[in-house]
C-alpha cells in the first residue's frame, strides 16, 4: 500500500484543479470524497486518509501556513453494493478521523450523487465487477454459453466476447455518471486488476485461483453433492479489462481526460510467497457471499476444506506468475 499511497498523494499534489484547495477559504467550504466499491475492511480507512492528508498539503502549499481552522472541510461518502456489511465497515469507523462520513448503498454503474457534487472520487479493486452477467450467459443455446466454467479462464471466444460486451455496457455507464457528479477539475483517481494488451487471461494468480475454485465446484457436483445445474448456470461476474479498452472507454464518453496510466506489476520475485491456505482464505473472503447466494450455505465448508488441497497441487506455479494492478488519474473536463 505504500507505493499506492505515494501515487495518489502525488495525483492530487499534480492535478487536483478544483477552487476549494485555493484561498481565500470560507467556512463553509467543504471537499467532497467518494470511495466507490469501499468493501468492509479497514483498508479503505488508510486510503481515504491518504486523499485527506493530500488536499490538506494541497492546500496548505497553495495558500502558505494556514491555521487548522482555515483548511476545508471534508465530506467522505463510502458506497458499495446494498448487500455490503456497513454495519461492520461503520463501527471501525477511526475515531479521530478528520472527516465526516456517510455511506452511499447502491451500484457505482448507475448515478449516486447530485449533479456536480463530487471533488475526488477514488476506487481500488473495484472496477472489474460486472453490474450483471451477460445475457448470453443464460442461453443453453448460445454459443457463448460454457457448460461448467464458472470464469472466463481459457474459455471460448464466443464466451469472452459476452463478457468483453457487457463490460463495455459497464464502463460507458459507469463514465457517463461520474461525468455528471464530478466537478469541473476534481479526479478520479483508479487501481483496478488489469490485462497488459496481447496477454493471455491463463498468466494471472487471479484467474488460475478463480479456475481452480471452479474445479473444485465440478468435482463436488461429480460426486453428487451438488447438482450439475447448479455449477453450470453459476458465473463470477468480473471481467479484467486492457488498458486499450480503458482508453476507449474514456474516449468515446469525452468527459474526461487521462492524466496519467501506469501498470504496476506484481512479479514473483517482488511479493512475500503466499502459501495455499493463505491464497484460498483471500479468495474465499471475496468469493464466499457469490456462492452462499447461489449454492446455499450447505457447501461453503466442504468446498473451502477441499479448495485450498486444489491450491497447493499447483502452488509452485501460481507463485511463480504475476499480477498486474492498473493506475490511472482522470480529471474532469471543463466545459469551455
Amino acid at each position: 500500500m505504500d507505493g499506492t499511497k505515494q501515487l495518489v498523494t502525488e495525483a492530487i499534489l499534480e492535478n487536483l484543479e478544483i477552487p476549494e484547495c485555493s484561498p481565500p477559504w470560507k467556512s463553509t467550504t467543504v471537499v467532497k470524497v467518494a470511495d466507490l466499491g469501499c468493501a468492509a475492511g479497514s483498508t479503505t480507512f488508510s486510503q481515504v486518509q491518504n486523499i485527506v492528508d493530500a488536499v490538506e498539503l494541497k492546500c496548505r502549499n497553495a495558500g502558505g501556513l494556514l491555521m487548522n481552522s482555515q483548511i476545508p472541510e471534508f465530506q467522505v461518502f463510502f458506497n458499495d453494493q446494498t448487500s455490503n456489511d456497513f454495519n461492520t465497515l461503520f463501527a471501525s469507523l477511526p475515531p479521530k478521523r478528520r472527516y465526516h462520513a456517510a455511506g452511499v448503498p447502491g451500484s457505482f454503474h448507475s448515478r449516486l450523487f447530485p449533479n456536480s457534487s463530487l471533488h475526488i472520487v477514488y476506487s481500488f479493486a473495484a472496477l472489474h465487477w460486472l453490474s450483471a452477467m451477460p445475457k448470453e450467459m443464460e442461453d443453453r443455446s448460445s454459443p457463448s454459453w460454457d457448460k461448467g466454467k464458472i470464469y472466463h479462464l481459457n474459455a471460448a471466444d464466443e464466451f469472452i466476447e459476452a463478457y468483453s460486451s457487457q463490460h463495455q455496457q459497464d464502463m460507458a455507464r459507469f463514465l457517463d455518471a461520474r461525468s455528471q457528479e464530478v466537478v469541473e477539475g476534481g479526479l478520479m483517481i483508479l487501481f483496478f486488476p488489469g490485462r497488459p494488451d496481447g496477454s493471455l487471461p491463463s498468466q494471472f494468480i487471479s484467474n488460475v485461483l478463480l479456475y481452480l475454485l471452479g474445479s473444485c465446484l465440478l468435482d463436488m457436483a461429480n460426486e453428487g453433492k451438488v447438482s450439475q445445474e447448479k455449477v453450470d448456470s453459476f458465473n463470477l461476474p468480473m471481467y479484467i479489462m486492457s488498458s486499450e479498452e480503458l482508453k476507449e472507454a474514456i474516449n468515446r464518453n469525452g468527459c474526461f481526460s487521462l492524466l496519467k496510466f501506469e501498470s504496476l506489476f506484481d512479479s514473483a520475485e517482488s511479493r512475500p510467497r503466499s502459501t495455499a491456505q493463505e491464497s484460498a482464505l483471500q479468495v474465499r473472503s471475496v468469493m464466499e457471499g457469490l456462492i452462499k447466494e447461489h449454492f446455499g450455505d450447505e457447501i461453503l465448508e466442504e468446498l473451502f476444506d477441499s479448495y485450498p488441497k486444489k491450491v497447493e497441487q499447483e502452488n509452485s506455479l501460481i507463485q511463480s506468475m504475476r499480477t498486474t494492478l492498473f493506475f490511472a488519474v482522470l480529471r474532469r473536463k471543463t466545459s469551455n
